[in-house]
């Protein structure tokens, strides 16, 4: 049997400074993903994403709700730009895309999959 531990992540309003200690993964073109959990099938699931300067998602539905809080950096979807600090809650069946011209680091929580429109 696996023993599951706790995630633990002291100051993160200083997520600069540890981020570079992650294991990353590429998600899209210049946005780098690390999940802090796997995702549920249908279900659930929690990342912190990395955009680097200019970097963008293309439209995606929401089909549950999808939690943003920035990091550090800022980033703009169809409805504006948001800076560190700033907690943006989309409501299922919501759909944008996502940029973030300066990069940023956000932690996501969906609570169903998103689907890309590509």
């Amino acid at each position: 049997m696996q023993t599951l531990q706790s995630l633990v992540f002291l100051n993160l309003w200083q997520i600069l400074a540890q981020a570079d200690d992650l294991p990353w993964e590429s998600f899209r073109p210049g946005v780098d993903i690390y999940r802090l959990y796997p995702p549920e099938p249908d279900g659930a699931a929690a990342a912190l994403l990395r955009y680097q300067p200019g970097a963008s998602v293309p439209y995606h539905r929401h089909p549950g709700y999808e939690h943003i809080l920035v990091l550090s950096g800022s980033q703009t979807d169809d409805n504006g730009t948001y800076i560190a600090g700033t907690l943006v809650v989309n409501p299922p069946g919501t759909r944008h895309s996502v940029s973030s011209a300066e990069g940023c680091i956000v932690l996501a929580i969906w609570a169903k999959p998103v689907h890309i429109e590509e």
